[in-house]
């Protein structure tokens, strides 16, 4: 058996993987398969449908806050948010806190005047700024709720005035929060949602039209919620993976059982990194990832040797990002708490055998 702690594209549940391969030979006994089915079909309106429906049902969403499913990932969502919310003089609150948001950031200059209220560069992102204030006239304020290469994650999310804005990619749906409280979300799909290649963006839509600029048709949120998220050809298997995941988590008891999981997971790993005298965590306790656990080496000669040893053990995934070195073991919402105690296993016998 093969224990999948990928950061993203990550694991899936089995179930999804086998309804998944079924639709591509013959999607519902239609004879046709999920990749060739015509996207303004009925067939296919009812997958989009019901994958908004469950996506609000999850989320608990009001009235006001519409959901779509887009193309270009998370990134594409660092200039489109503020296309779509700023003017050219218009100020907007970012917080940095790793290199997802410093890249939002960097797009958000193009489009109007984002100003960094706190930032984690200073001590390597390994902890959550604490201590800022969000100017009043920003528009909104931009938060990354979960930072995947360095293994943090906002455990309280900021009370402010300003419309809310959350990059959700490596958390959505991982825990329960007040949804509505947001202005605007978005997700890359590919690690707690479904298969890479959608992009998931939550809206309240009284937000939108209030900018003056011209905004392309196909980069203007309000005709994607027009057309029900078809204003172009979507990605069709994409939306059918996402819907088979959502009905996946709403099986499982929804947000708050799989949150109940998640806990679990991260405590029994967490524990470990703590009490194994190889190993020692990069984020300080109180903003600790509960869906990226990055983690290091007392002695880093050793690590070439521990990464050999889970790939005997069938852990896959836990070499950190290129740019942080060390370990990450990714443990979103589909991976069992069996495959953290064959990691957690698995570090215990490596200790045994190099102290």
């Amino acid at each position: 058996m093969v224990h999948n702690f990928n950061g993203g594209p990550s694991i899936l549940p089995q179930t999804v993987f086998e309804q998944a391969a079924q639709a591509v030979l013959n999607y519902n006994n239609t004879g046709l398969s999920i990749l060739e089915l015509g996207h303004r079909t009925p067939t296919f309106q009812a997958v989009m449908d019901e994958a908004q429906a469950l996506l609000k049902e999850l989320m608990q969403l009001d009235s006001d806050h519409e959901v779509m499913f887009l193309h270009g990932g998370a990134s594409t969502q660092f200039m489109q948010v503020p296309m779509n919310l700023l003017d050219e003089k218009d100020t907007a609150a970012y917080a940095d806190t790793g290199v997802w948001s410093s890249k939002a950031i960097k797009e958000a200059k193009l489009y109007g005047k984002p100003e960094v209220v706190c930032s984690g560069k200073e001590n390597n992102y390994t902890a959550i700024p604490k201590d800022f204030a969000v100017p009043n006239d920003a528009k909104y304020f931009h938060i990354t709720t979960n930072n995947t290469i360095y293994g943090s994650q906002w455990q309280k999310i900021p009370v402010t005035s300003n419309v809310m804005v959350a990059d959700m990619s490596s958390d959505i749906l991982s825990r329960q929060l007040d949804f509505n409280q947001f202005g605007l979300i978005y997700a890359g799909a590919q690690k707690n949602i479904g298969a890479a290649g959608v992009n998931v963006v939550v809206v309240n839509k009284n937000i939108l039209g209030k900018v003056k600029r011209t905004i392309a048709t196909i980069m203007d949120y309000r005709n994607h919620i027009k057309e029900g998220s078809m204003l172009n050809t979507p990605p069709v298997f994409a939306v059918y993976v996402c819907m088979l995941t959502l009905r996946w988590l709403k099986e499982q008891g929804g947000v708050a059982a799989i949150e109940k999981l998640n806990d679990e997971k991260a405590a029994l790993l967490y524990k470990e990194i703590d009490d194994n005298s190889l190993f020692k965590a990069t984020v300080v306790p109180e903003d600790r990832s509960k869906m990226n656990v990055c983690f290091v080496m007392h002695n880093p000669d050793l690590e070439e040797a521990f990464l050999t040893f889970t790939k005997q053990n069938g852990i896959v995934g836990i070499k950190g990002h290129r740019l942080v070195g060390g370990f990450r073991a990714s443990l979103y919402n589909a991976l069992p708490l069996s495959s953290v105690q064959v990691l957690v296993n698995a570090m215990q016998d490596f200790a045994k055998n190099n102290q």
